[in-house]
């Protein structure tokens, strides 16, 4: 069992309040009839482990989760060469560079591509 909490009966949307596809995610998650879990992740720090489970859900590798054509990881940080940790602290330190949104629901995890995605959970 994982440190991020699930249910059938909800939607946890891990989503950045600034981005317009984060918000238009949330409108259309909340027309699901589901309650929505929003976790801002500008405003809720992820802890290390809910970042790896977030990958591990996702069959990714942490690194794969920072959106690498958003402009602070293109000005700030620009590398491949980083361990796992290391990619930790970034999304932590500027959680903006995390791709989102990312919806679960029971054992249904999505990376948001489009805002309609979260109908497909």
């Amino acid at each position: 069992m994982g440190e991020i909490a699930t249910s059938n009966r909800q939607i946890s949307l891990f989503y950045n309040s600034k981005s317009a596809t984060g918000k238009q995610t949330l409108a259309y998650a909340m027309t699901e009839g589901l309650p929505v879990l929003e976790i801002d992740i500008l405003k809720t720090k992820l802890t290390g482990t809910q970042i790896v489970e977030l990958a591990h859900r996702l069959h990714l590798e942490v690194g794969d989760l920072i959106d690498k054509n958003h402009a602070a990881y293109k000005t700030d940080l620009n590398s491949d060469e980083f361990s796992t940790d290391d990619w930790i602290k970034m999304i932590q330190h500027k959680p903006e560079i995390m791709k989102q949104p990312i919806a679960i629901r029971g054992d249904i995890t999505i990376l948001i591509k489009t805002p309609t995605d979260i109908l497909k959970i």
